[in-house]
């Protein structure tokens, strides 16, 4: 047998290699991710991989309990991270050993792990919770719907703090399971796909699977009564739609304009590109609250948005978020255009598409009703400050900078832009300088006074997005502004997002 001898300066050399750096190299991850408009919004020092949600909810005293296990990688010596959280959590255990923690602010769980975390380390945290998400509010604000059966989870620009501890910004984005049980006759909607269902002793659990990266305001989760139909695509992707058994008057205006939701993306797919998750829904909840949102695979519906009937044009505003918004999300909340913008302009395309108004007719008219005077010309969309974050300019203006561009640059580079920019930053996220960039790459041509004059002058252009055809024909521009057949559907779904948000 051989015996290794370690002279001196060797021993020394190992047994600096065994000791880990000192204290003073590990830090506290910030309590923000950095957002601009949201300071408070996410965490610093790690990047979240995965969330297992494991859930039970009772339906009569909105009492939620869950176990949380998230897989991280570390981006810091860390001495100590945040989640966002607002139910009450009664044990954290990181990589298994029991973490000390403590609630701070509106929504923080502040751990400090038993082991500092170096960098780059994979990093597992469980969190045990419970609570009842309708007592918790962030600013006298909540994101959580309290309903006649249940409750749903579903807010912009953060809703993940009422229902499940995350890093609850859409720069960190991470793939989901969530198992929800709740009293057998109820069911637990949430994002991807329903991997099983099983029934025991009075409870039912529902397993959702989410396969590609979702921001967390994207989850969703929402529990009561429902009337659920199933399909498959012709590419074999699921359909799952759920209405909620109490919408009255609104259950079959809905059920007609969600039902089209297969067709619709389809459609969205010769626009967009490929579509990119592994399912498609959407849900209609009883609720009292008016607007939609593009919850992942999955939108959710408030019954008021057809109080007047069908309308599929909201339905296609939330499924060309599924491109603009989900698969590629903000990078900070300021760069909501990329997300309302492009939506709205989904709705105009497909207005043109149905012979209801082309998306030159619906620019021209939204340039001629607002006058110099309106305020609507103030708010910039490439930055439209938190406080007009969901205002009407971000989504009309921001649906005019598009046309603008189209004129410009002509339809072949246009609906390469439209189709190329989903697949440049798939499952990612992004600036406005960033799509900026990327027309000009494609188009060849400089657009940075395009892109100022309709994303970030505080005033109505000179000549509407159309300048060429406005200076042949004068008198066109001159004339009262006919109103589009779409106009209506579209003018319903303003308020899409108009909700109580920070």
């Amino acid at each position: 047998m051989h015996r290794r001898i370690i002279v001196p300066s060797a021993l020394a050399a190992s047994l600096l290699l065994a000791i880990p750096a000192s204290a003073a190299d590990y830090v506290p991850g910030a309590p923000g991710i950095g957002d601009s408009y949201y300071p408070t919004a996410g965490n610093g020092g790690y990047d979240v991989s995965h969330y297992d949600l494991r859930l039970k909810y009772q339906p009569a005293t909105d009492l939620l309990e869950g176990t949380a296990t998230i897989l991280a990688t570390t981006t810091q010596n860390l001495s100590r991270f945040n989640l966002d959280l607002g139910l009450r959590a009664s044990e954290v255990r990181v990589d298994g050993r029991r973490a000390s923690f403590k609630a701070t602010g509106e929504h923080e769980l502040e751990i400090v792990p038993a082991v500092p975390l170096p960098k780059n380390r994979q990093v597992t945290v469980v969190v045990r919770y419970a609570g009842k998400p309708s007592e918790f509010k962030v600013g006298g604000w909540s994101a959580w719907h309290r309903t006649p059966d249940g409750g749903v989870a579903a807010q912009e620009p953060d809703s993940a703090a009422w229902w499940f501890p995350s890093n609850d910004h859409p720069r960190d984005k991470a793939t989901f399971d969530v198992s929800v049980s709740v009293p057998d006759g109820t069911q637990a909607i949430s994002n991807g796909v329903l991997q099983s269902q099983s029934s025991r002793l009075g409870w039912t659990r529902f397993n959702w699977r989410s396969n590609k990266p979702q921001a967390p305001y994207l989850a969703t989760l929402a529990v009561g009564k429902f009337d659920i139909t199933t399909d498959t695509t012709a590419n074999g992707l699921p359909v799952l739609n759920a209405y909620s058994k109490d919408l009255g008057d609104h259950a079959g205006a809905a059920r007609a304009s969600i039902e089209r939701t297969a067709e619709v993306t389809e459609w969205l797919e010769g626009a967009f590109g490929p579509y990119p998750f592994n399912a498609l829904g959407g849900y209609v909840p009883n609720v009292t609250s008016g607007y939609a949102l593009e919850t992942q695979t999955r939108p959710f519906y408030s019954p008021r948005q057809f109080a007047n009937g069908s309308n599929v044009s909201v339905v296609v505003h939330e499924l060309a978020h599924q491109w603009y918004g989900d698969s590629v999300s903000v990078r900070d909340w300021k760069d909501i255009w990329i997300n309302e913008g492009f939506a709205r302009y989904a709705q105009w395309l497909w207005s043109e598409k149905e012979g209801e108004g082309t998306a030159q007719e619906l620019a021209d008219y939204v340039y001629a009703v607002r006058t110099a005077e309106d305020p609507f010309w103030t708010v910039k969309p490439g930055d439209p400050g938190p406080e007009n974050q969901f205002h009407i300019a971000v989504y009309d203006r921001g649906a005019l900078a598009l046309q603008a561009l189209r004129n410009e640059i002509g339809d072949e580079d246009f609906f390469t832009i439209l189709k190329g920019w989903p697949q440049r930053f798939a499952h990612g996220d992004a600036r406005v300088a960033d799509f900026v960039r990327y027309a000009e790459e494609v188009s060849g041509e400089p657009l940075a006074e395009l892109f100022d004059t309709w994303l970030y002058e505080p005033s109505k252009p000179a000549a509407g997005p159309s300048a060429a055809s406005a200076a042949a024909s004068p008198a066109r521009t001159a004339a009262a502004p006919v109103q589009p057949k779409s106009w209506k559907k579209i003018a319903a779904t303003n308020g899409v997002h108009e909700h109580d948000h920070r």
